[in-house]
C-alpha cells in the first residue's frame, strides 16, 4: 500500500526539496501551489499538483479531497508557507499581523481539521509544519513571525496531547537561515556553522519525522539552524 503525502507552498524552495524527498523515500505526492510551478514539480516526481493558496480554507480543502479521490487516504501533511510581512515592531498594521496570521498559523489549523478525520479513520499519520527559529527566539527583524509561530509552537503540544492516542502525530520543523533565499556576510557569520541551511537538510528531518522512525516524536519544535540560536 502506497503511503500519500500532502505539500503545501510546494513549488520551490524547502517545499519543493520536501516533495522531492518524500517521492523518493516512496510516498505518493500532492503539491499545491499559487502558481503553475507546481506541475513541474509533480510532474518530476509523478505526483498531483493543485493551484491554490495556503490562506484560502476552500483551496486547502479542495487540496485535500483531490489527494483522497486520487489515492482514498492521507499519510503526512507537509504545511510549508510563504512569508508575511517585516517591518518596525508598532508600526506594522493591523492587516499586516492579520495576514501574517493567516499564512503561520490558521494554514495549520484548517488543514488539521480536514485531514484529522482521514487520519483517525485510518488509525495514523502525520502532520508536519515549518515553522522557524523564531518560534522560540524571538527577532525584530521577524516580529510577525517570531509572535505567531510562537503560537504554533504551543498548537503542536495541543493537538499532541487531543490526538497521539489516535496514532496521529503533529510536530513543528524550525529552520534557521536557508539557501534558498540569499542571505548577506553580516547574517553568516552570525551563524556557528558559518553557512546557511540546504534545503535538503530541512528536508532529510522532515523524512525522518515522517518516517515510522519517528513514531515517538509528538509535540516538539525541532531546530535546524546550524546552532544560530545557542549563540543568542
Amino acid at each position: 500500500m502506497d503511503k500519500v503525502a500532502l505539500v503545501t507552498a510546494g513549488s520551490q524552495g524547502i517545499g519543493a526539496a520536501c516533495a522531492r524527498r518524500l517521492a523518493k523515500d516512496g510516498f505518493k505526492v500532492a503539491v499545491l501551489s499559487r502558481s503553475e510551478e507546481a506541475k513541474k514539480i509533480a510532474a518530476e516526481i509523478e505526483g498531483i499538483a493543485w493551484q491554490g493558496s495556503v490562506t484560502s480554507p476552500s483551496d486547502l480543502k479542495d487540496f485535500a479531497e483531490a489527494a483522497i479521490r486520487t489515492w482514498n487516504r492521507i499519510d503526512v501533511v507537509i504545511n510549508n508557507t510563504g512569508h508575511a510581512a517585516r517591518g518596525e515592531l508598532i508600526e506594522l498594521t493591523d492587516n499586516q499581523w492579520q495576514e501574517g496570521f493567516e499564512i503561520y498559523f490558521m494554514n495549520v489549523i484548517r488543514m488539521a481539521r480536514f485531514v484529522t478525520p482521514v487520519m483517525q479513520q485510518q488509525g495514523s499519520g502525520c502532520i508536519i509544519n515549518i515553522s522557524s527559529f523564531v518560534a522560540l527566539e524571538p527577532s525584530l527583524e521577524y516580529p510577525v513571525s517570531s509572535a505567531i509561530r510562537a503560537a504554533l509552537a504551543n498548537y503542536v503540544k495541543l493537538y499532541s496531547n487531543r490526538y497521539a492516542a489516535h496514532g496521529i502525530r503533529m510536530n513543528n520543523v524550525l529552520p534557521g537561515f536557508v539557501d534558498s533565499y540569499p542571505s548577506d556576510k553580516e547574517v553568516i557569520a552570525m551563524i556557528p556553522a558559518h553557512r546557511q541551511a540546504k534545503t535538503s537538510e530541512v528536508a532529510g528531518i522532515v523524512s525522518f519525522l515522517a518516517s515510522e522512525e519517528a513514531s515517538y516524536i509528538n509535540g516538539e519544535n525541532i531546530k535546524i539552524d546550524g546552532g544560530l540560536s545557542r549563540g543568542f
